[in-house]
């Protein structure tokens, strides 16, 4: 699949709870070949302070050819990318790594941890599409922010299920609390966040129900080059794939699990 790196124009900024950042962009060579799970690596200023690239999912697809990236600020480059205003240029190199895969029939359920959550929206978009309205449970620290998100999903004809930490939006803890009350009829799970929760998600669907899962590490290429974002998967010893390369989404059997 060809990747592009381009300057694309920021249309709209948005601001939520906990930090969180959501911007659209005119990024129309991107969003016609993009798929679910996906990535780009975003600059984070236009000059070389920081040199690195930050590692992005794509948060969802625009009608009229655009992007939206969703994001916590947590230190120096994403506080510079908050800083973005409408009419900015951000480079991007992009669309990167594997994505999800297709929905086996049945019933499906996207499974998100807080800024985890953000590649669900698309692949949610995806399914939808191809004509399977998927069951969304989503987790957060507090109900500032989930609001927008699930309001998101609804849009589409999801329902939703949300846990807050703090019990300040629906059920009081974590979300993987939710799992147990699945219907026996789920065929498959797409899951992303923290990777305690996933662990723990990969351990409920274990051999009956396929799963899906995209990993977050830290990345300084995107491309497979510096090696940096290397984890161990099952099989001989010193056995390691690349999260940019390989992944970032992985079936839930093809990871090493704390």
């Amino acid at each position: 699949m060809p990747e592009f790196q381009k300057n694309y124009v920021v249309r709209r900024i948005e601001q939520f709870g906990g930090q969180i950042v959501r911007l659209s962009l005119d990024a129309p060579e991107i969003a016609d070949i993009v798929r679910p799970g996906q990535f780009v690596m975003a600059a984070c200023s236009e000059t070389q302070d920081p040199l690195l690239r930050r590692p992005f999912s794509v948060h969802s697809r625009l009608a009229g050819e655009g992007i939206q990236l969703l994001f916590r600020v947590v230190g120096r480059g994403t506080a510079l990318l908050a800083q973005t205003v409408v009419g900015d240029e951000l480079s991007l190199v992009g669309p990167l790594g594997r994505s999800f895969g297709r929905a086996p029939g049945g019933e499906v359920c996207l499974i998100g941890g807080g800024i985890g959550s953000a590649p669900l929206l698309f692949l949610a978009q995806w399914l939808v599409g191809q004509g399977t309205i998927p069951l969304v449970l989503l987790g957060a620290a507090s109900a500032a922010e989930l609001d927008a998100l699930q309001q998101n999903f609804r849009e589409l004809g999801c329902p939703v299920h949300v846990s807050t930490d703090d019990g300040s939006l629906g059920h009081h803890g974590y979300v993987t609390a939710l799992l147990p009350a699945l219907s026996n009829k789920i065929s498959k799970v797409y899951a992303c966040g923290p990777m305690p929760m996933m662990a723990a998600v990969a351990r409920f669907c274990g051999d009956s129900i396929a799963c899906e899962v995209s990993l977050e590490t830290h990345m300084a290429c995107g491309l497979g080059a510096c090696l940096g974002c290397a984890i161990p998967v099952p099989g001989r010893p010193n056995n390691y794939q690349h999260v940019c390369k390989h992944g970032p989404v992985f079936q839930a059997s093809a990871v090493v699990w704390p």
